[in-house]
């Protein structure tokens, strides 16, 4: 299990928050996010630097550094992120169009914050293949 940013649960083997996460602190309450919808594990927020006209980011409150670590140690949490993507893309009004659901993972895949995160992307013609 990820420890949620700042905190640990007793027993439980937990990932140590990392300090300078930036999510952590969005987490936190230190930074603030154009959220867009939040869970008792789950944040989706407006990315600050968007590729699409629709560009939200959803983390989850536990911190996991990549999506492997979270894919091997919370499956369910994982599948929150995907159902979370599919409502946003909704309420973003994308849904019908088309979206695409990113993770980037490590950094030649371009992850530059080491909180996994899903970008959903939308709201203009995405080309293939990215990057």
């Amino acid at each position: 299990m990820g420890a949620i940013c700042g905190e640990s649960s007793p027993g439980q083997a937990t990932i140590a928050p990392v300090a300078d996460c930036l999510f952590c602190k969005i987490v936190a309450g230190d930074v603030p996010a154009d959220k867009v919808a939040e869970s008792d594990r789950i944040i989706a927020f407006r990315d600050i630097n968007p590729q699409a006209p629709t560009h939200v980011l959803i983390i989850p409150k536990d911190h996991y550094p990549d999506l492997a670590a979270l894919a091997g140690s919370d499956g369910a949490l994982l599948t929150e992120i995907a159902v979370e993507a599919g409502r946003v893309a909704d309420a973003e009004g994308v849904a019908d169009n088309g979206y695409r659901v990113v993770f980037n993972t490590g950094p030649e895949a371009g992850q530059t914050v080491f909180h996994v995160h899903a970008h959903v992307l939308g709201g203009r013609r995405l080309e293939w293949p990215p990057g």
